[in-house]
Formats: structure tokens, C-alpha cells, sequence
């Protein structure tokens, strides 16, 4: 049985399967342990996340079972010919979600990336865009801080992103328009040929190596024309919660009230946005430039432009 370490969202790892996304570590204790093994099939996990005593049982039907216990150690029980990439994608997404709740954590459904020194949030639906916006500013020199799982900490009273995976997931048509050649990367869901979204890996030097402090957080939304309006009490408090990565999964964890507390700890200290934007990679140049320039200018105030 060998052991590798490994570091994501401010945890040592210890696993037993590889894990290629992730920057190895040094020597140290390991905050979780991931390891292969026997994982029962309790009633109700067929259909997704249920409760093994104080554990949760993830099954994802055809890929692998995991057991998620006590905020430090997942057990993966693969299906016998899956490829380890399938395996791998709903470890370090869906069980790693809901690790992360046993830990008391905030994982937002976002990307960051860094931007003078603070770590900038793109939150919103599946489709909304946060990858690609991130792959913009990427490809300008910051660094990327979080792709599509976000864990916020809070130091005192100020909250932090820790890095995350550091990778990029692309659909093909942003990739192409970003000038990146398919073929040179792996799909993110192995043999699915009609899933063309592609793992785009980061290099250690354009991933944020340390925790940042989090500057504001941005709600994608599509709309008429470029707008951003900042959300205050209630609304913002609400944002944050529906944009919370595997939220389905907090009751489980047993995690409302610590969850709800984050939540309002977040709004509290962060100014978070609603960016509305039309629809279009012909737009990402200058909706994204408008975006550093709001970002930059050190004002709460609202930005409304005409397309």
C-alpha cells in the first residue's frame, strides 16, 4: 500500500490512489487520509448521498462508491473497469464536497483568481461562465486561485480562499476561442465523446500557492446589457448560500447553522455582485476588462454600460 501526499483547498491529503490534478507535498501530518476499501451499500445511497451512522455514503452509479467519514478520510470502492479519471472527477468534486461540510467549511461553487494581491470570485449556475472568465484572466498573468470549488475561510473576520484544484475546466468552444488546441488535452469525463469539456491543467507558477484574502464575489447572470449591481443584506446572504458547492449535501453533514453562519459571516466582510452580462465569447474581451476596472477602481458603486 503506498501513500502519496498531496495539498488542496488547505489540507494535506494522503492518498492511496493518485491524484495527477493535484501539486504534491512535503512531509507532514496528513489532514485527510483517502484510501481504497469495502463500502456497504446502505438504503437509500443508490440515489446519491446518505447516512452510514455518522458517515455519508456517496454512490455514483456505474463509477464508485465513497464513504466520507468525520471530516478526515474517504474510502473509494471503484467499479471494477472504470477508468481512474472517472473515479478521480466525483473524488476530488462531489466527495470532496462533502468533506469539506463535515469540516465546517465554506466551499462556494466558483472560481478565483488573483488579482493584485486578493482573490476575485466568479459564482453562478453551471454554464454561466466562471471557467471561462477565469481562463481569461489566466491567460493575462493572474494567477488561479479556485476552479469551480471555492473553500472560503475566515481569519478573525476576514475570509480567505484557499487554492484549489489547479486546473481549468473548458468547454470546446471556449477553448478554441482562446486559441487552445483540443487534442493537446484530456476530456474531463473519460469516453464521453459528447461531453466536450476538457481539463485544462495549471502550472504551480500561475496557481495561487498560498491562501488570499477574498477582495469581492461575483454572480453571473445573463442579462440585457453589462450591469453590476452590488447585493446587500438578505439577497446577498441568500446568494451565497444557493451558490454553495453540493449544498444538497449540508443536511447531511449536519451543517445548516455553521453553513448559515458562514454565509452571513462572508456578506458581512465582502462586497458581493450581481454581473449581468449578454451572452457571447465575441463580448469576453471587454466584458472582462470591465470587470478588472470595477474590480481595480475600489468603489461599491453599481456599473451599468449598454452593449
Amino acid at each position: 500500500m503506498t501513500f502519496r501526499d498531496y495539498s488542496v483547498f488547505g489540507l494535506r491529503v494522503r492518498s492511496e490512489i493518485p491524484l495527477p490534478e493535484l501539486f504534491e507535498a512535503g512531509a507532514g501530518a496528513a489532514d485527510v487520509t483517502i484510501r481504497l476499501g469495502e463500502v456497504p451499500v446502505v438504503e437509500g445511497s443508490d440515489s446519491g448521498l446518505a447516512l452510514d451512522g455518522d458517515a455519508l455514503i456517496l454512490h455514483i452509479f456505474g463509477i464508485a462508491r465513497f464513504r466520507i467519514s468525520g471530516g478526515d478520510t474517504i474510502v473509494v470502492r471503484p467499479e471494477p473497469g472504470v477508468p481512474d479519471r472517472n473515479v478521480r472527477l466525483y473524488l476530488l468534486g462531489s466527495a470532496f464536497g462533502a468533506l469539506l461540510h463535515q469540516r465546517g467549511l465554506l466551499p462556494l461553487h466558483a472560481n478565483a483568481i488573483e488579482v493584485d494581491g486578493k482573490a476575485v470570485a466568479f459564482t453562478g449556475a453551471s454554464g454561466s461562465g466562471k471557467s471561462t472568465l477565469a481562463a481569461w484572466f489566466h491567460d493575462r498573468g493572474h494567477r488561479i486561485a479556485a476552479d469551480d470549488v471555492c473553500v472560503v475561510r475566515f481569519d478573525s473576520k476576514t475570509p480567505h480562499v484557499s487554492p484549489g484544484l489547479p486546473r481549468l475546466r473548458l468547454w470546446l468552444e471556449a477553448l478554441e476561442a482562446m486559441g487552445r488546441e483540443p487534442s493537446t488535452y484530456a476530456r474531463s469525463y473519460a469516453g464521453a465523446q459528447n461531453l466536450e469539456k476538457f481539463d485544462v491543467p495549471v502550472a504551480r507558477e500561475t496557481s495561487a500557492g498560498a491562501d488570499l484574502e477574498l477582495e469581492a464575489v461575483y454572480l453571473l447572470d445573463r442579462g440585457e446589457r453589462f450591469a453590476i449591481h452590488r447585493l446587500e443584506g438578505i439577497e446577498a446572504a441568500e446568494a451565497a448560500y444557493a451558490n454553495t458547492y453540493r449544498g444538497q449535501y449540508i443536511g447531511a453533514a449536519k451543517g445548516y447553522l455553521s453553513h448559515w453562519a458562514a454565509s452571513i459571516q462572508l456578506v458581512q466582510s465582502t462586497p458581493i455582485y450581481r454581473l449581468e452580462r449578454p451572452w457571447g465569447l465575441d463580448r469576453l474581451e471587454s466584458d472582462c476588462e470591465r470587470v478588472l476596472e470595477h474590480v481595480r477602481s475600489g468603489t461599491l458603486a453599481d456599473v451599468v454600460r449598454r452593449a
